[in-house]
């Protein structure tokens, strides 16, 4: 059994704010209607990731939204103290309720592994049972808590993380799903051409014993509509049918207020953006979000940016069905400026990565890259930059944006205490961590995730590339593997197509970063220069060491988030093959680690190591090799020999991330005003009170959960053991 210390999240967690107060300020009032309506579909849209998050995570947030709805906070805590609750066990339950909604649900948004409260059961109860809300209703409020109370708690091994059945929990699929069903699932969907974004799958029992196969459509509308919806079919001795109408009462609240932002969009690209996106979650038909994806790319630096659907696959154990997000922001110029710059330079940039033009795309699509300032960020956390749209045919032939969330990156990184290095790195890092994190995702997500072709066969039987004369760089001969027709990234690369491509992004950063005219585009010159490109490798070298291994788990053999994945081979592949360029060690045994990067090689030994695996991950993302892909990363992300101690190390020196306390944009006589919350629990609780006013949506939570409760009955005598 893994220490339970692991599982909870500790009382001093750190909440930040994310402050977006002065490009909030700087907008007209029609640009703050735009914003707010856009903020309500992401906030509405984005209760839906509890759903997909585990079973329990819609009531467990219903409770929770009840009691501090009834009454004001100060109140709750009198009424909980009087009934016998220490102060400790109260601030438990607030920080609880603070990462339950940072997160989305009861399992982390970064890394995946469950989190329980830091308070015994009967504590937790008692505070339920000191509320308003149970004095109001405690039929409701104890029938809620007698359902939650289990899986709440549970520690059982299958629990602890999200995964396919008997590896971990996830609503992706229902509970008796394998990694075999998945993989005949993954079959018939590419017979039909069929791109798993917007679904999920149920496997129950046909008349006749075969199983059935239910792949359930995200949308309001839940009547049959062929040819998105198709009948009961056999395959493979198995029967399969699409349905559709999944989170529909969610998805309407999204969608109406799409509707209603759609009369303050700035131009016709806005408008029909949010045409597609409102057709797309009303039908469940994904082409239409593809089709308002290419009007959002089109629209080039708006003042406000968002982007909603069902987007990132990294939560789905299969790499395939997309996490509900929606996101508004409002740009920063000045720093918008610079990555404008990079976009200029980024043709003659691609140039210099090591795979040589066959392997590239044919032409350089110009993207948008803007730095914004987050206003809203629904979902199961907040990265620091984003290159989408996802769908590889149109990042691949028609465009894509970047963007960098510039609030995000200092918030981030606030007081961060930095183990297992020398006091002058940690001085350095501490110094120039911010702007070298701002560099990293400038290349990460322009020339990393916006670089490389994948090689094609087109439907007509020709080829996106030169058959005869281009040849594969790992082995000097003819090109042998490629994709079909109706074969995507994700449906090749599955579960390690998000760690392997964010591995060649991250990659891309640190190749690029050494070249003094990239840095010196980020305003940095000389000594300053070197400076920002040793602590972006320090950065990201540090974290595979010191953040990466808390997210691989040892009793199923499997890495939890492709990020740390990642950057834990990148940091591997350099102390194996590097000869001293990196080097970990052990200065207290048990109880210390210490990391020493060589500066002085890294422009020449460490650019050239890089360079060689950029070649070996671009060849085989664009040949399809997932095979291949499969063994170089578990070369180097095993965790072996001495790496296995040493996560217990790292474990023993880690610190929870920091929770965004988000603002409110509040309505009133037609005029938009921000509401900020202080940076605490009692923020985090107040803010989502305000957010959701009435108890509503946990009336929509509640009757979505009993609807699929069905699928995941054989997990509840697990959380009761």
């Amino acid at each position: 059994m893994e220490d339970k210390s692991n599982f909870l999240l500790p009382n001093n967690q750190r909440f930040v704010e994310l402050d977006s107060s002065q490009a909030f300020n700087n907008l007209t009032n029609k640009e703050k209607l735009y914003a707010h309506y856009l903020s309500q579909a992401a906030w509405n849209g984005g209760l839906i990731v509890l759903l997909q998050t585990s079973p329990e995570s819609p009531k467990i947030f219903s409770l929770l939204h009840r009691i501090f709805l009834g009454e004001p906070l100060e109140n709750l805590k009198e009424s909980a103290l009087k009934a016998g609750v220490s102060e400790d066990d109260f601030q438990a339950f607030l920080v609880y309720a603070g990462g339950l909604f940072a997160n989305s649900g009861n399992y982390k948004g970064f890394g995946d592994t469950k989190f329980i409260p830091n308070l015994a059961k009967d504590a937790f109860e008692l505070i339920v049972k000191s509320s308003k809300a149970y004095e109001n209703d405690n039929t409701h409020i104890t029938k809620l808590w007698q359902k939650v109370q289990n899986p709440m708690y549970s520690l059982a091994p299958r629990l602890t993380s999200l995964g396919l059945a008997n590896k971990g929990v996830t609503t992706y699929f229902s509970s008796n799903c394998t990694e075999e069903d998945s993989n005949l699932v993954n079959d018939w969907m590419k017979t039909k051409r069929i791109e798993a974004y917007i679904c999920r799958t149920f496997k129950t029992t046909a008349d006749d014993g075969l199983p059935l196969y239910t792949i359930h459509l995200a949308s309001v509308e839940s009547s049959p509509k062929p040819p998105l919806t198709m009948d009961k079919e056999l395959y493979k001795n198995a029967y399969f049918q699409v349905t559709r109408g999944d989170y529909s009462p969610l998805l309407k609240l999204a969608s109406d207020n799409l509707g209603k932002a759609q009369e303050y969009a700035a131009n016709d690209n806005e408008k029909n953006m949010l045409k597609h996106y409102i057709n797309s979650f009303n039908e469940g038909d994904l082409n239409e979000h593809k089709e308002g994806s290419r009007f959002w790319i089109k629209d080039k630096g708006p003042i406000i940016e968002t982007y909603q659907g069902f987007i990132e696959t990294y939560r789905d154990p299969s790499g395939q069905r997309g996490e509900f997000e929606g996101f508004v922001a409002m740009v920063n110029k000045e720093m918008s400026k610079k990555f404008g710059r990079l976009v200029d330079g980024a043709e003659d940039f691609i140039k210099l990565l090591p795979w040589g033009h066959d392997l590239e795309k044919d032409t350089f699509l110009r993207p948008d890259f803007t730095s914004l300032d987050v206003l809203t960020f629904s979902g199961s956390g907040i990265p620091a930059g984003i290159n989408i749209p996802n769908y590889d045919e149109i990042r691949q032939n028609e465009g894509f944006k970047n963007v960098s969330l510039g609030n995000v990156i200092p918030a981030a990184y606030k007081e961060s205490v930095i183990p297992f290095l020398s006091e002058e790195d940690k001085a350095l890092l501490d110094k120039y961590r911010v702007a070298s994190f701002e560099v990293q995702v400038g290349l990460h997500e322009l020339l990393g995730h916006g670089s490389g072709k994948l090689l094609r066969q087109n439907a007509d039987g020709t080829f996106n590339f030169d058959k005869e004369k281009v040849k594969n760089p790992l082995t000097g001969k003819e090109i042998e593997m490629w994709y079909t027709e109706g074969e995507t990234y994700d449906s090749k690369f599955t579960t390690l197509g998000s760690a392997f491509e964010e591995c060649r992004a991250e990659a891309v950063g640190l190749y690029l970063s050494v070249l003094p005219e990239i840095v010196k585009i980020f305003g940095y010159e000389g000594k300053e220069a070197e400076d920002v490109t040793y602590v972006n490798w320090l950065s990201l070298l540090w974290n595979g060491v010191a953040k990466a291994t808390e997210m691989y788990q040892p009793s199923t053999d499997t890495w939890l988030q492709a990020h740390a994945r990642a950057r834990f081979v990148l940091m591997r592949l350099l102390q194996l093959e590097s000869e001293g360029l990196l080097t970990v060690t052990e200065p207290a045994r048990g109880a210390d680690l210490l990391l020493t990067l060589d500066r002085h090689r890294i422009a020449t030994d460490g650019k050239r190591i890089i360079g060689e695996f950029l070649v070996k991950l671009q060849t085989l993302k664009a040949t399809g090799d997932a095979a291949a892909a499969e063994q170089l990363f578990a070369r180097y992300s095993r965790l072996e020999g001495e790496w296995a101690r040493w996560r217990d190390i790292v474990l023993l020196h880690k610190q929870p991330r920091n929770i965004f306390v988000q603002p409110n944009t509040v309505l009133k006589d037609n005029v938009v005003e921000l509401k900020r919350y202080p940076a605490s629990a009692e923020g985090m609780v107040s803010s989502w009170v305000d957010r959701f006013p009435d108890a509503k949506v946990d009336d929509i939570l509640e009757q979505l959960t009993d609807l699929q409760a069905k699928y995941f009955e054989d997990l509840e005598p697990l959380a009761a053991a």
